[in-house]
């Protein structure tokens, strides 16, 4: 699960059997003071990962080192196996816009973001995964598809993938492709972790990330078929606004053991 501020009190009191926490690295990144205590209560009983949202791997901007270092230094403390971040930019001429931007999928463009990459993943000394995208615009001078550019981008690189299933299937609803063609294309072997979330869908039928609602269904059709492929990778539900108790939270997280057991059809089939 993704370890959210609201379930503090719950999980100090009860101790839940949770496998690990996923933690939001930006969150904890500070000297010291109130996050880092609850973070190093965390640490006694439960193992941590760490998935950042600010590295801005595919901005224009040069690298930031200060950021890297701080993170090193969080990764070492934490004892993660694996970091990630987003395949997109966050960050322009020094002016950080709080968003996830999407890129034009070139092939350029996919060489550029994997030499960032590979520098981030030799200096951290971590295995480094890159999460896909949810995305409400497209770009006119793309010249491969989503998932042709992501693996490029992870194969050049030597890194690996955070794959988002959710936001597969929130952008083959807006960009109205089939979310089996892109899975049929990953890479399993290089599979970190996977993500799944709930979403929201507008009156128009632009569908949204949110992470304030259940997983849906044809999401956890789609996690299965993953889940297949990796022969059993990491699982991370993401709950984000509009949340639940940490009990209810846990039994939606959990809903993921019956796709992993369950028969897997052909992609075909799904």
């Amino acid at each position: 699960m993704g370890l959210r501020v609201p379930h503090y009190s719950y999980i100090f009191e009860n101790h839940p059997p949770v496998d690990f926490f996923e933690i939001i690295s930006e969150n904890f990144m500070v000297d010291g003071g109130p996050p880092l205590d609850n973070l190093t209560r965390i640490l006694e009983s439960y193992r941590v990962v760490q998935h950042g949202v600010s590295m801005s791997i595919a901005s224009s901007d040069p690298l930031d080192f200060d950021y890297l270092k701080r993170l090193k230094k969080l990764c070492e403390f934490t004892k993660t196996p694996w970091f990630s971040d987003h395949l997109c930019w966050t960050t322009a001429h020094g002016t950080h816009y709080h968003d996830l931007l999407p890129v034009p999928y070139t092939r350029e463009y996919a060489k550029f973001i994997a030499d960032k990459v590979r520098i981030v993943q030799d200096f951290m000394e971590l295995p480094f995964a890159i999460e896909n995208l949810s995305s409400y615009v497209s770009f006119s001078n793309s010249e491969m598809t989503e998932w042709e550019f992501y693996r490029e981008v992870v194969e050049r690189a030597d890194a690996y993938m955070m794959l988002d299933v959710n936001n597969v299937f929130v952008s083959s609803i807006n960009h109205q492709f089939d979310p089996i063609k892109y899975l049929e294309q990953i890479p399993y072997d290089r599979v970190a972790q996977v993500h799944v979330a709930g979403h929201t869908e507008l009156p128009n039928g632009t569908v949204l990330d949110t992470h304030d609602n259940h997983v849906k269904e044809e999401v956890w059709e789609l996690y299965r078929y993953v889940h297949s492929r990796t022969g059993g990778v990491s699982t991370i539900l993401e709950w984000d606004a509009d949340f639940l108790s940490f009990e209810e939270t846990l039994a939606e997280a959990m809903i993921a053991r019956k796709y992993q057991e369950a028969p897997t059809g052909s992609a075909s089939e799904l």
